[in-house]
């Protein structure tokens, strides 16, 4: 079979895109985009060209992109072209000129596709690039997700030629005469693909001659093992995973007990911003005391007593709030309701609602994140109790104890809010008239 015919049996087979889709094809005047866009024209697709000048190379550059337009006018598609100072750009975000020209074509890409109402971008990704992007995973460091490859389809981004090698495509362009332009710098080793390419590979075939063949082989099995893999992992979230609002908990001895409790683990933290880097450290937590923690960009991992927290990053700490009289007050964690009546019934069960003795507060008050070194008597106590250990004999986990507030007369804790009121300011039976604070998460 020829490869016009395999390349039709492959989008079809594989679910790539339908006949009738608008496709935006990127070809950089190279082999291989130049034989994806005569397939697709052969093949009859609805297509358009888009170029990217990155002016790297100066007068060569330049030339590329007017090859481009020649090739779209021949091919009777629409041409757009954009020119990026990619150096500039890559020095500005402290990125590699490859990062840089990435970052750039995919985004424009993008932004073409939506204004001109194109369905998908299509590149021009082989069977050999696949290989090469591989081997720089493997080498570099990666979970088995950096050996299934590039994907096929990533959202509007399709790369049909998968399933082709370079020199397949080579002698395509061969018999059908097609013209392409060579950028010099793929024969030289300054990146490493092209080292990969122009060195190592052609070593490793001498020893093994169907190295390309092989490592393909194994790309797809990969790609199998990975979708086992995912199941697999999904199973393990679903044992050990609790939401517990904004939070996740992992059971740590649960955890302990799965065959793999390192590669569950990051499995589970991968997506709140840890690195495969951090997974020595966020494991560890597994046999640390209450309280450590390891930090992301976003999130938290916090050992508890029986359990791993993903939580959020706290708030700041740093607010205080004053309050002059009664009325509703807002914080962080919810409103204070605070009214002033005459007693009447009996005192309310409910931790989220206190009374307190009107003749013995005075206003203004404040209300304030707890910190280390408060303390107060908690109802029906005559001695002080530490704030701290207080919340550690509730059993509250590290970010409990962090969404806890206290309201405070001068110098005394009038209420440890929605949990305990200081003895001091308790109902008694010659109270008369009352402050009513209801809290309301």
């Amino acid at each position: 079979m020829n490869l016009l015919n395999r390349f039709i049996r492959h989008i079809y087979e594989q679910h790539l895109f339908a006949k009738n889709d608008r496709l935006l094809l990127a070809v950089s005047g190279g082999v291989d985009s130049v034989v994806l866009g005569q397939l697709c024209k052969q093949a009859g697709f609805d297509f358009g060209v888009a170029h990217c000048n990155f002016q790297l190379r100066g007068a060569d550059s330049d030339a590329d992109e007017q090859f481009v337009k020649t090739l779209a006018g021949n091919w009777n598609v629409p041409f757009y072209s954009i020119r990026f100072n990619t150096r500039a750009f890559a020095e500005e975000n402290k990125l590699s000129t490859q990062e840089a020209a990435r970052l750039l074509r995919y985004e424009w890409f993008g932004e073409i596709r939506k204004r001109e109402v194109f369905d998908y971008v299509l590149t021009a990704h082989h069977v050999n690039d696949n290989i090469e992007t591989v081997m720089m995973s493997f080498f570099r460091g990666t979970g088995i997700n950096g050996l299934t490859g590039i994907k096929e389809k990533n959202g509007a981004v399709v790369r049909p030629l998968l399933f082709a090698r370079r020199t397949e495509l080579e002698q395509f362009l061969n018999e059908q005469s097609l013209s392409f332009v060579q950028d010099a710098s793929n024969l030289k080793d300054d990146y490493t693909r092209n080292f990969i390419r122009n060195r190592l590979l052609p070593q490793v075939a001498t020893i093994y001659p169907e190295v390309e063949q092989n490592l393909a082989g194994n790309i797809h099995r990969f790609q199998e093992v990975h979708a086992l893999y995912q199941q697999s992992v999904a199973q393990y979230r679903k044992k050990l995973v609790t939401e517990k609002g904004n939070e996740l908990h992992i059971p740590v001895l649960l955890l302990l007990k799965t065959v793999a409790p390192a590669t569950v683990l990051f499995e589970i933290v991968k997506d709140y911003g840890f690195s495969a880097g951090q997974l020595p450290e966020v494991f560890a937590l597994t046999g640390s005391d209450p309280g450590k923690f390891i930090t992301s960009a976003t999130h938290r991992v916090i050992r508890d007593r029986k359990h791993l927290i993903i939580a959020p990053l706290a708030v700041s700490a740093g607010s205080r709030i004053l309050i002059e009289a009664p009325g509703d007050h807002f914080f962080e964690e919810g409103r204070l309701k605070i009214l002033q009546q005459q007693k009447a019934g009996a005192i309310p069960e409910g931790a989220n609602t206190a009374w307190i003795d009107a003749r013995l507060l005075v206003f203004p008050l404040t209300l304030r994140p707890w910190k280390t070194g408060d303390y107060f008597y908690p109802l029906g106590m005559t001695k002080k109790k530490k704030v701290a250990r207080f919340l550690i004999d509730l059993k509250l986990t590290t970010t409990q104890k962090e969404k806890v507030w206290v309201l405070e007369m001068g110098q005394k804790i009038v209420w440890v809010v929605g949990l305990r009121i200081d003895n001091r300011f308790r109902v008694t039976d010659r109270t008369g008239e009352i402050i009513e604070i209801q809290y309301q998460k």
